[in-house]
């Protein structure tokens, strides 16, 4: 955008362009977000279209109150902290009631400085550990729907 004067939104619409089909729906994330209390929001450096595709794909969309895309953070992402302060005052988050879960340790550390309990799911993804920080990490797990089944598990 700032060197050749690149349109954000041709290019996330264009660089998202692809097939999902690789993504299966996951009845054990939809159950475990089903019984997890609390609003739900998915924080993404992609754009909201392209995140709703890979919600549906999943058969988790229906969980999420609210998708804060790279165009709700006004183009910065993350782990700038400009785009976490806007969800929380837009949204009327509490931090301290807060888990961040996240794939690259790096986006982490702006949750914590904000005070949310932070999770990073290390799942092997290419430079996820990027600016892993233990001080920062409040749990390390590698599978969010595994996760939410042990740590939700007992009655229905």
């Amino acid at each position: 955008m700032k060197h050749h004067d690149v349109d954000p939104y041709h290019f996330l619409a264009d660089v998202h362009d692809i097939e999902l089909d690789r993504i299966a729906p996951n009845p054990l994330l939809d159950a475990g977000l089903g019984r997890l209390p609390g609003r739900k929001y998915l924080f993404t450096n992609g754009d909201a279209p392209y995140a709703r595709r890979v919600l549906d794909r999943l058969g988790v969309a229906h969980h999420f109150d609210h998708l804060h895309d790279i165009h709700a953070a006004e183009l910065r992402p993350k782990p700038d902290t400009h785009g976490y302060r806007l969800l929380i005052e837009q949204l009327r988050i509490d931090p301290i009631r807060t888990a961040m879960v996240e794939d690259m340790a790096q986006n982490l550390a702006p949750a914590k400085r904000l005070g949310m309990t932070t999770v990073w799911v290390d799942n092997g993804s290419e430079r996820g550990d990027h600016g892993y920080d233990p001080a920062v990490v409040d749990h390390r797990i590698s599978n969010v729907a595994d996760w939410l089944a042990e740590i939700l598990k007992g009655p229905a």
